[in-house]
């Protein structure tokens, strides 16, 4: 069994969703042989040394229970989001995960998948899609780590209130993705069909790519009073619900 998550944006003002995740690592995600969490785990990473904040074991809480998870024997690949981005090696040591690319092809004896966070799609998006390619630049990445942790922590809340502001005056086609950069995405792999969240719009979806069916699905957004996730047995890949 395989289970896909994503967009949880964990956060201590989101206690609901806390709750709802750590139970699901501590039960339903244990009879998993792999944990796949395709972006925005957290609603902000700062930084790895927010690990080590001794003001603030938020974070390490966290990780500490995904290390519990990947040492009950399940694989857990975590894949960066648009506001995870700075999930780094010392995340992934501590937390026992993998750091996946995006995109990620997964090919399975039954199937083949590719897996991606999903805003790379959204290509009507033009200020967004400036500000990722800024965001994930070596150079602005080694400025931002370079600042003090409460500062970058003061910043990234900044930042969230400026997005979610932004986000009430854009018409709803830019937050989706893009219909052709979508079917080029699925040319360019192979017809594989494709696991993303990031849009917050649960759905499946067909498209015809050069005469091939090819599904799409939408990664759901966990709540405070539930969280759902996508499994594959081997044979079909269906939704369940966890509350």
């Amino acid at each position: 069994m395989i289970l896909f998550i994503s967009d949880l944006h964990l956060a201590p003002q989101a206690p609901g969703v806390t709750r709802i995740f750590l139970d699901f690592l501590g039960g339903r995600a244990r009879a998993a042989e792999q944990l796949f969490i395709l972006g925005d785990l957290f609603e902000a990473w700062p930084g790895d040394d927010c690990l080590e904040d001794p003001e603030d074991s938020f974070a390490a809480d966290i990780v500490d229970a995904l290390h519990a998870l990947a040492a009950a024997g399940v694989r857990v690949s975590v894949m960066h989001g648009n506001r995870d981005f700075l999930l780094g090696d010392h995340f992934a040591a501590r937390s026992g995960a993998r750091l996946l690319p995006d995109p990620y092809v997964l090919s399975l004896p039954a199937w083949q998948f590719v897996l991606s966070h999903g805003d790379a799609l959204c290509t009507d998006d033009h200020d967004y899609q400036a500000f990722r390619a800024l965001a994930r630049r070596p150079d602005w990445q080694a400025t931002f780590l370079g600042k003090s942790l409460p500062e970058r922590k003061a910043m990234a809340i900044a930042a969230r209130q400026k997005s979610e502001s932004a986000k009430r005056d854009k018409a709803d086609y830019l937050m989706d993705v893009n219909a052709g950069a979508t079917d080029d995405f699925l040319r360019a792999h192979g017809y594989a069909t494709l696991i993303h969240g990031h849009t917050h719009r649960p759905a499946t979806h067909a498209h015809l790519v050069d005469g091939i069916h090819v599904e799409r699905w939408v990664l759901a957004n966990w709540q405070e009073t539930q969280g759902e996730f996508l499994c594959w047995d081997g044979r079909e890949l269906y939704r369940e619900r966890w509350i």
